[in-house]
């Protein structure tokens, strides 16, 4: 039996990918936990500085499987939450590459990841309500920081689905590629962020997701032990040595 989840190492990139392709990559509790210990795995090994999650096939997710749902529930994952990933995340960079469509439950897979890039036409959307169900991993807390708010509230109420072109030109869709060509475009930008020291990296993606909604206050609080970390560390006194020799930076994430 195939896997649900499978993963493979690129450079200094790990490549997740859903691969239920036969039932829209949609979220079982396999899948769930296989993307829960992928995301551990990433996070472990210290060869990877960034992720790239994608979904076999046609799409990246349809959303929940809903065929399971009515006889087990929910796949969720421990503190993880949904699909193993929507209440916690891994502390390294996760790019999400969209082909096709990213709905429902997919959606918030999608929300979950730090960088969205989608091919053209790809469509997202949270049609829970159509169903009797709303969007319960995260959307709505998500959606309205990426969309402006009367967007975000009308894909809740209404279901409907926006194109990755409109996604991109409101801000949701960090980088926007052609059909087919999504991945590709995704490994792309994450080997641009992968040239960069590991720490500064995981201190950035905290200091973006965790502080949104924060006091200025609770900000520096916060980021004071991240510098006591960034700056002390190893990777931090070779990246200005480095800069200073005129020379590409040796990394070792201490």
């Amino acid at each position: 039996m195939a896997n649900e989840v499978t993963t493979e190492i690129r450079d200094q990139v790990m490549i997740i990918t859903l691969n239920r392709p036969d039932a829209m990559n949609a979220v079982n509790q396999d899948l769930a936990n296989e993307l829960a210990a992928s995301l551990d795995a990433l996070d472990s090994n210290n060869e990877v500085s960034v992720g790239v999650l994608t979904g076999a096939g046609r799409g990246f997710c349809a959303g929940m499987d809903l065929k399971e749902f009515v006889i087990k529930g929910l796949p969720v994952v421990g503190d993880r939450g949904f699909g193993g990933i929507t209440e916690r995340s891994c502390k390294k960079p996760l790019i999400c590459a969209v082909e096709g469509f990213a709905l429902a439950g997919g959606l918030e897979l999608a929300l979950s990841t730090d960088l969205i890039v989608a091919s053209k036409g790809a469509k997202f959307g949270i049609p829970e309500v159509t169903v009797g169900l709303f969007a319960a991993a995260g959307a709505l807390l998500r959606l309205p920081r990426v969309l402006p708010y009367g967007r975000a509230m009308k894909m809740a109420l209404t279901g409907e689905f926006i194109n990755a072109e409109e996604a991109y030109e409101l801000g949701m869709v960090a980088e926007l590629a052609e059909k087919g060509e999504a991945l590709e475009t995704a490994l792309n930008l994450a080997q641009r962020v992968a040239k960069n020291a590991p720490l500064g990296l995981i201190a950035s993606k905290q200091l973006i997701s965790e502080m949104q909604g924060r006091t200025e206050e609770e900000f520096w609080a916060y980021q004071k032990a991240q510098v006591d970390v960034v700056f002390n560390s190893d990777d931090g006194k070779e990246g200005a040595t480095a800069f200073a020799e005129k020379r590409p930076p040796n990394w070792t994430g201490s």
